[in-house]
């Protein structure tokens, strides 16, 4: 088998991950470089983000990568992305963005749901003149407010003149792809995200009725490809900036819930994995559609034409242990006047921090010796709904300390991603091992806490956090003939460690987490008073 070098893409909420794969018999990652950008939260609950910073951020990693690899430009053969989703971009005719994107975690349209869906006779807090026919033709309905439809819908309420000049409606990465390549398109998974995508066979494209149905005007929505698609070829403008060379074959990739699965490994049906990254989730691959309205749950369009992603999210995950890094391990009052450098260097300062402090509440009780945290920084979306949600210490007294706190934070984590998979196994079943990817998976502590809380055995990869990348070059690969299917990706991304459950802490565990589920019922009412917009 011929050999190939690719770049991947992996665009996430704070900065992107720019990878050089050679892929042959295996996929093997040659090197890799992050740059960050911002995410800009604003006080009336918006979320945004500058495409300028993205591109900026993809320039200096390509160059930095190209560099690290020593591989030539000319020796590359394609360029693809795994992306965060559900963001709106907003362009015009000649490609430029026409505001900031607004990312998948703005929650400003809170009057627009309300008109639009969260009205009249409702089920599942959803009109069911409009939830019926949603679930007919796409399988999910549009019931969040953090969903792109109702941040569209926002854009034309508030900003009509901005609206008025709209050309087309992208996703992140679909941004990227056309600062590329000049097209406007969008892949499967992308136009699923929208919840605007008709799932039924010999259905499959944009849903006029629900275009109609929700006030969508049909020609701001791109063309649809698959994620093994060729989108177009590498523009002399955009080679120059990416020092890269024109006419390279750029793929479509998909977004950061369907690419990451398949780097996990998981692209069999009943393959389950857990991912912790800025945000959560839980997914299992099923042969067909199904929903589950009460908790919060769908499964969406994935990589593969005949199969889904039966998937249940969390908003903040590994976001919670940088919180905690910033505000309880770190002294930002300024009481102490000298501080210990742990790490040696500055540059392993938050690497070694989040190693340092799971380490140290290793030697904590499970339990946290009766702390419980919630980990809902920026409201919730499954099992519940509830942008009003926050993040809680429960059960503090004078014999706790930071450390404990620490703990709880981990540990809440993992009680919410138990939560998502119980739920999930009122459908489905759940079975052994899940494999387990992101940056939380870095932590020996942190995956053997995830295994004792939810009772499942856990399987770590080479490399968690890069998951994301490995997954758009599996899906290059197909682009590219050098790999048949995407099942065949299994057998070559092995676990290289397995965590099993402890039954010693099941007892402590199942009490908190029976807990853990009380303090949204009993505080729901009082989020809402602290934080309705």
């Amino acid at each position: 088998m011929s050999e190939k070098y690719v770049i991947a893409y992996d665009i996430g909420t704070t900065g992107i991950k720019t990878c050089v794969f050679k892929i042959g018999e295996n996929i093997e990652l040659i090197a890799g470089a992050t740059y960050e950008y911002g995410l800009y939260v604003l006080d009336n609950g918006g979320a945004e983000q500058d495409t300028s910073e993205w591109w900026d951020a993809m320039k200096e990693s390509t160059r930095t990568v190209l560099k690290k690899s020593g591989i030539p430009a000319e020796q590359i053969s394609g360029i693809s992305f795994c992306s965060q989703m559900q963001g709106l971009v907003l362009v015009d005719e000649k490609g430029q963005p026409l505001r900031r994107p607004m990312s998948y975690m703005d929650q400003r349209a809170t009057e627009e749901i309300k008109r639009g869906i969260a009205n009249g006779i409702q089920i599942a807090g959803a009109n069911i003149f409009k939830l019926i026919p949603s679930l007919m033709i796409t399988g999910a309905v549009s019931s969040s407010v953090k969903d792109p439809m109702w941040k569209y819908k926002w854009v034309e309420a508030h900003e009509p003149e901005v609206f008025a000049k709209v050309h087309k409606w992208l996703d992140v990465k679909e941004y990227f792809i056309l600062r590329c390549t000049g097209e406007f398109v969008m892949t499967e998974d992308s136009a699923y995200g929208t919840l605007l995508y008709d799932t039924r066979a010999g259905h499959r494209g944009w849903s006029k009725r629900l275009c109609d149905m929700f006030g969508i005007n049909m020609s701001h929505l791109p063309r649809i490809i698959a994620t093994t698609d060729q989108a177009g070829v590498l523009l002399p403008e955009a080679a120059k900036d990416l020092s890269l060379v024109p006419g390279i074959p750029v793929f479509g990739g998909g977004g950061d819930a369907t690419l990451i699965g398949v780097g996990a490994g998981c692209v069999r049906t009943g393959d389950t994995h857990i991912y912790s990254g800025t945000s959560g989730w839980v997914i299992t691959i099923v042969d067909h559609q199904m929903v589950d309205a009460d908790n919060m749950i769908a499964a969406i369009v994935g990589a593969q034409a005949d199969k889904y992603n039966y998937f249940a999210e969390m908003e903040t995950a590994g976001k919670c242990l940088e919180w905690v890094k910033n505000h309880l391990a770190l002294d930002e009052i300024g009481v102490y006047l000298e501080h210990n450098d742990i790490t040696g260097s500055p540059e392993k300062v938050y690497t070694s921090l989040y190693e340092y402090m799971t380490q140290v509440v290793a030697e904590e009780p499970a339990g946290a010796n009766g702390v419980i945290f919630t980990p809902w920084l920026h409201g919730n979306r499954c099992p519940f709904e509830d942008p009003n949600s926050r993040g809680m210490f429960f059960n503090v007294s004078l014999e706790n300390g930071k450390r404990d706190m620490i703990r709880a934070v981990l540990e809440g984590v993992c009680y919410h991603i138990r939560w998502m998979l119980e739920c999930q196994k009122k459908k489905i079943g759940i079975k052994d091992p899940i494999r387990f990817v992101g940056g939380g998976a870095l932590s020996d502590v942190t995956c053997q806490i995830l295994s004792d809380i939810t009772g499942h055995t856990i399987e770590v990869v080479k490399s968690p956090q890069n998951v994301g990348s490995v997954g758009a070059a599996a899906i290059m690969s197909v682009g590219l003939g050098i790999v048949d299917t995407m099942e065949d990706i299994a057998g070559l991304i092995p676990a290289e460690k397995t965590f099993y459950p402890r039954d010693k802490h099941k007892d402590v565990y199942d009490r908190q987490f029976e807990v853990f589920k009380d303090l949204y019922r009993c505080n729901k009412k009082n989020f809402e008073r602290l934080n309705s917009i």
